[in-house]
């Protein structure tokens, strides 16, 4: 199975040739390209700032707090959040917790939906 990345136009009498994606189309797959390695970064680093919490945890030290935490995910981080939270079961089974991560992952699928005109 091949990947065929050209477009059919509407057959014209002065040419039967694909054409290549429009420029439009190729405008919003690097947004959406652009936004999701802002993903892959902030994730990355929501890994990191969970398991740094959790070793906090375990020796008793000053802690990260879930203002911080809630801001990274809020900002793309919330599928390395997730990774995380079982990876090193921390935070998931905090019911406040994972109510407020609940939001900002329906919020992020929200703007997905508006972003690609699913919301009417």
């Amino acid at each position: 199975m091949t990947l065929n990345l050209f477009i059919q136009p509407p057959y014209r009498a002065e040419t039967s040739t694909m054409y290549p994606v429009s420029c439009r189309s190729l405008a919003i797959n690097s947004e959406v390209a652009s936004v999701l390695a802002g993903y892959v970064l902030m994730s990355a680093l929501a890994v990191g700032m969970y398991w740094l919490d959790k070793q906090r945890a375990a020796r008793g030290e000053w802690r990260i707090t879930e203002l911080t935490l809630h801001g990274i995910e809020m900002l793309g981080g919330w599928p390395g959040a997730w990774v995380a939270q079982r990876m090193f079961r921390h935070k998931w089974k905090k019911t406040r917790y994972m109510i407020v991560f609940r939001a900002i992952v329906a919020t992020h699928a929200l703007a997905w939906m508006w972003w690609f005109g699913m919301l009417g």
